[in-house]
């Protein structure tokens, strides 16, 4: 049978989560940037101690909505209020299935008043173009996907390059590339800054606690630039890391976002059954992965919602969006909470030492400084032999000297309680090839404070980390 869906893709298998769990996808890349600059612990360190420049040129898809109906269009496809989207803003842009799980999330920009730039996973930017695709809005969309995972030597095209620099002695840098001090930029605020000789966009945001800049630009600049932000930090006598994508993923971990959550669209009919025939079999929703000890029959069982990750507070009630008479039920429920899980250092050591014992049975592998091994990350976590929770996506500090995850847990498990994670998949492992024969471990997990990061969590400016609204 040929598979041309990712409908198709579900009906050979017999079964979505099996289908998923058995992905041949390989580990999740992260393109074209070199794994490491110096070495990961070094890079890591420098957005705490001094400063970072982070590449994101080529992991994220980017979508350019623009037309006299841009904003209505996209109001209505996310539960965000655009009522104080004004020009030169960003914000953190979340829409959800009709029945309101999560399908991904992105940051939008507002370049024009028919104009926006969306930047993130290719979850997202599949459900835009679809969405544009099916309705009546007067809205053009011209999408860039992510650069190829696996170039293997052939030249790659971005429409923009996109860079980001943060730290404590990031404002050293940002004055000597400008020439002059910056404007002060409020947070999720864009205003244009000098790089050198070009004039950049510059949005301020902060990826690990530390607040930052963004910028980007035409992709031919994209050298230029990068050269003047090297040269800039010399001159401002800044320790500057450039950082490879081995540290990159997990920047995440000490301010408190889940990347990658599985997006919620195998189920339901009408608008959903019409999306996964659209989908392509080779589609991101089609070929990536779920790993983890938690294996549940009904695929809705690794969805969330956005009260579940934090996103609550900011839906738009008055606008009319997908998905919202499905979280005017929910918000008054029982949702489960976002929570950072701090490891057990003791069983961390005697997991990764079980692969040290010629002859035995070893624990699944924990890859450092990022052990995730599947699109989607799903380790059970209990108390009393009880699954209380769900660990999404791991990695470990160098700053902290800990292994973190994040994940939700039910709305009673409280802050300091010491639950248990079940980490490797049962039965020996998955078919998938990232995973290797192995045997289920018990680590030992504390909850703790999301966003884990001490900076990140009381100076950090006001935002969805912060649970207060921008």
């Amino acid at each position: 049978m040929t598979k041309s869906s990712l409908s198709d893709a579900i009906n050979a298998s017999g079964n979505v989560v099996e289908m998923l769990r058995n992905s041949k996808i390989g580990m999740y890349v992260y393109p074209v940037v070199a794994p490491e600059f110096t070495n990961w612990r070094d890079e890591q360190r420098a957005w705490r101690e001094s400063a970072v420049l982070f590449d994101q040129s080529h992991h994220m898809d980017e979508v350019i909505v623009e037309g006299p109906q841009a904003a209505e269009f996209l109001e209505h496809v996310g539960i965000n209020s655009f009522a104080n989207f004004d020009l030169n803003r960003a914000k953190h842009y979340v829409p959800v299935m009709p029945a309101g799980h999560v399908i991904g999330d992105m940051i939008i920009f507002r370049e024009r008043e028919d104009k926006f730039i969306l930047v993130g996973r290719a979850p997202m930017a599949n459900w835009v173009q679809f969405q544009q695709a099916i309705g009546k809005w007067n809205v053009r969309i011209h999408r860039d996907p992510r650069s190829p995972s696996r170039p293997d030597g052939k030249a790659v095209y971005r429409t923009h390059y996109r860079f980001q620099i943060q730290g404590p002695d990031a404002p050293k840098i940002f004055e000597k590339m400008n020439g002059a001090p910056v404007p002060d930029i409020k947070f999720f605020h864009v205003d244009w800054i000098n790089v050198g000789s070009k004039r950049v966009q510059a949005l301020r945001h902060g990826m690990a606690g530390a607040p930052g800049l963004e910028i980007w630009g035409p992709y031919a600049d994209l050298e230029y630039v990068r050269g003047v932000i090297l040269q800039s930090a010399r001159d401002a006598g800044v320790d500057l890391h450039q950082v490879g994508s081995r540290a990159y993923s997990t920047n995440t971990l000490e301010s408190g976002w889940i990347p990658s959550p599985l997006p919620g669209i195998y189920t339901g009919d009408g608008m959903m059954k019409d999306y996964r025939d659209w989908l392509g079999a080779d589609s991101y929703e089609a070929t990536g992965a779920i790993g983890g000890s938690f294996v549940s029959s009904n695929i809705e069982d690794y969805y969330v919602n956005p009260f579940e990750l934090g996103y609550g507070f900011y839906i738009g009630w008055k606008s009319d969006f997908i998905g919202k008479s499905a979280l005017e039920k929910m918000k008054d429920g029982r949702n489960r909470k976002k929570v950072t899980f701090e490891w057990n250092a003791e069983d961390v050591v005697k997991v990764v030492a079980s692969a040290f014992q010629p002859g035995e049975d070893h624990y699944k592998w924990i890859d450092f400084p990022q052990p995730n091994y599947a699109s989607t990350s799903a380790d059970m976590v209990i108390h009393d032999g009880k699954m209380v929770g769900m660990s999404m996506f791991n990695g470990y500090s160098y700053n902290e000297r800990c292994m973190l995850s994040l994940g939700v847990v039910d709305a009673d498990v409280q802050e300091g309680d010491v639950l248990t994670m079940i980490w490797g998949e049962p039965n020996g492992g998955t078919g998938k090839t990232s995973t290797e024969r192995h045997k289920q471990a018990e680590i030992r997990v504390r909850v703790s404070p999301t966003p884990y990061a001490r900076e990140a969590r009381e100076n950090y400016a006001e935002s969805w980390r912060t649970k207060r609204a921008s």
